[in-house]
This record gives structure tokens, sequence and C-alpha cells, in this order.
């Protein structure tokens, strides 16, 4: 289904209210994701790859914080595993709905079942492939731990977790760099300084990033043995955490 241009900030707007994955940014949301996050195909990609890789017969896929399907529909192009099925888990009723409408056209074989709940909620079993593919970073600090480790426990020997995070850095030039760079970026995509600004003040406080260090801490912590990242572009990065 053919997504509108982004131009939800293009115009001043007399009050910048909180982001939220509603039915106006549903409307736009491919277009956005492509021209905020560096890399974003490459990763949804490589998502699709490493499911091929470590998806487990008689097991399941999660893809928690699906958005409009983007990784659970590379991941179904990749699972060859027999009785390996993916489920999709969103909090946003616009976000399901429209995903809904989207699966309609996708001919792959692995079956999905697409959820609307709260992902703190959901419970995990036999996993053998878990995907939080820019989602952790809106979920409150205070419940990332018990979410990694419900994740963890859920999960059968040699599974993955692939965590896509926007990343903060200890470094203040670090920092200064990479969120100079990003803007940088995004200007090339078309945005406007305007349109930069007010989408960072809609967002603050509620994508709410960390470093490296304290996510591979988080990590560790939760059970898992490895944690590296494999893909990193200015300050959008994703990691592997095997157990």
């Amino acid at each position: 289904m053919q997504s509108d241009k982004d131009s939800l900030y293009a115009n001043p707007l007399g009050e910048i209210t909180t982001f939220k994955f509603d039915d106006s940014v549903v409307n736009v949301f491919p277009d956005m994701i492509q021209r905020s996050v560096p890399g974003y195909s490459a990763i949804i990609s490589a998502i699709g790859l490493l499911a091929g890789r470590f998806s487990q017969p008689h097991s399941h896929c999660y893809d928690l914080g699906c958005s409009l399907g983007a990784a659970t529909l590379a991941m179904r192009e990749q699972i060859t595993a027999t009785d390996c099925g993916i489920v999709a888990v969103d909090n946003s009723e616009s976000m399901v709905e429209r995903f809904k409408l989207n699966l309609v056209a996708d001919q792959s074989k692995a079956s999905i079942d697409i959820q609307c709940a709260d992902i703190r909620a959901v419970s995990i079993e036999q996993a053998s492939v878990v995907v939080l593919n820019f989602t952790l970073q809106f979920v409150p600090v205070a419940d990332r731990v018990a979410l990694l480790e419900k994740i963890y426990q859920g999960m059968l020997p040699g599974g993955v977790l692939i965590l896509s995070e926007k990343l903060a850095f200890e470094d203040r030039r670090q920092q200064g760099l990479h969120v100079d760079m990003h803007h940088h970026f995004k200007k090339m995509q078309g945005y406007s300084e305007l349109e930069i600004s007010q989408k960072r003040m809609a967002l603050e406080n509620v994508l709410l990033a960390e470093s490296f260090a304290v996510h591979r801490h988080r990590l560790k912590a939760a059970g898992f043995d490895s944690v590296e990242i494999w893909f990193q572009y200015f300050n959008f990065a994703s990691m592997i955490a095997l157990k």
C-alpha cells in the first residue's frame, strides 16, 4: 500500500504535542522511517537473513513493536524451518490495522499472528528469533530490564535477539558529532530545519536513547552470552545478542 510523504512537521505548529503512532503517523510512516533512520533498508534486509539463519523448527519468531510489519515480512521471506511462525506485536491499533491490510498482498508461507498489545504484557515462548527494531527506545527505562529478562527466559538455546536502537554517546564530542551528522542526513532526505526541530521536540522524553555500553551491560545481565554491534550508521545501530 502506497504511503504519503511525511510532511507532519513541515509547517509551524503553535503547540508541539508528544509524538504518537496514530493515524497521521501511520499514513506517512514508510516515508518517515526511510528518511529519518540511516540504513533502515539494510537493517530490515539483514533481519530477514538472520531469521533465516537462526529460526528453528517448532519455534516462534517475535517482532516486538512491529509497526507496519517491515521486519516481519523480511523474516517471513527467509524462514524455512518447519512449523516456525511469526508473532508480530504492536500497541498502536492504527499500525496493526494497516499491517493487516498490507499482509493481504504478501504470499509467503510462514504464518503470522498479529497482536495489538503492549509488548511488556506478551508472553515469549519457544522463541528462536526476537526482534526489537527501534522499539526498546520507546519503553520506559525502568521497564527495560524486565522485558529483556522475559525475552531471554522465553528463548530457546541458540536463539538470537536483534536489537536496533538510536544510540547516545558518553563522550560529549561524539554525541554532538553524531547528532549533527544525523541532522545533515535528514536534510539530504529533504527535511527542513523546521521539520527537524519540531520532530525533535515531539520526541523529547518519548524516545529515550542510551549508550551501547548500557545496552550491552543490560543484555549481559539478562543472560545473553554475547552482545555485539553488527551495523551502525551515525547514532543508529543494530545489535546481535546470542543465547
